[in-house]
């Protein structure tokens, strides 16, 4: 395993630079999984680690994780109202120049998380910002239409709910691109024939959050990388993102 790409470390944080396809931990739904971000992590820097924050499996990007239990503590006390995290997405079709997805969302049950909680939660709030980086028509037939729109967003989730994103997306009729739970397969079949791409487009690319110590904003970037990185090569896209997030 290559080791991991660490973002940021001091006393109390580590941040890395997550692969698509690693799991952040031991997952009830991919029992058949060896390696997870918090062992190898551990025993890349020889200490403990707490993880702040979830990050989907098949998506990319910064996660932080504290090194100390009081640390973890102090960042979740402010986690929801004081960090602000921004993604890069891929999605079919081209939303509104800019946009707000207010829509509450059911937390997907869990069966190794959840196994005491009632399968019936309720709905929480759920509000995901949007702006369209750029968009692209392509002179292929992929769906019922005889060419094919796409677009990249810039994405800043204001809750935290699991798979938000990805759902609020989908609600839009806009499912990003690679994505097998909430995705269309037609979609993400072409990309993976045509740019040889078989992932989630989906980066966490930048997170703000108050230092637990200094109380200073402490700003975090990925540059986006690998297949996602040459996908935006191709569709002449990479200039569209901001210069911290493309430089590697």
């Amino acid at each position: 395993m290559i080791p991991l790409s660490i973002l940021y470390q001091d006393e109390w944080l580590v941040a890395i630079d997550k692969p698509s396809g690693l799991l952040v931990h031991r997952s009830e739904i991919d029992r058949h999984e060896t390696l997870f971000a918090i062992q190898l992590l551990r025993d890349q820097i020889g200490r403990r680690v707490y993880p702040l924050h979830r990050l989907d499996k098949p998506t990319s990007g910064v996660l932080m994780f504290a090194l100390d239990s009081d640390t973890a503590k102090k960042c979740g006390e402010s986690w929801e109202t004081g960090v602000d995290k921004a993604y890069l997405a891929i999605v079919r079709g081209v939303p509104a120049e800019e946009g707000v997805i207010d829509k509450p969302l059911k937390e997907p049950w869990d069966r190794l998380g959840d196994r005491n909680v009632s399968k019936d939660k309720p709905e929480q709030p759920a509000v995901t910002h949007y702006q369209r980086l750029a968009e692209c028509e392509l002179p292929y037939a992929v769906d019922r239409y005889p060419t094919s729109r796409y677009a990249l967003l810039k994405v800043r989730p204001q809750t935290g709910r699991r798979h938000q994103i990805r759902r609020h997306f989908k609600s839009l009729s806009h499912p990003l691109i690679g994505d097998t739970s909430y995705g269309k397969g037609v979609h993400n079949r072409f990309f993976a024939e045509q740019f040889g791409v078989q992932r989630l487009l989906l980066h966490a690319a930048e997170m703000r959050l108050p230092h637990p110590c200094s109380g200073e904003t402490l700003t975090v970037c990925a540059p986006v990388t690998g297949e996602m990185r040459r996908l935006l090569e191709t569709l002449d896209w990479l200039n569209s993102i901001p210069l911290a997030w493309r430089k590697i």
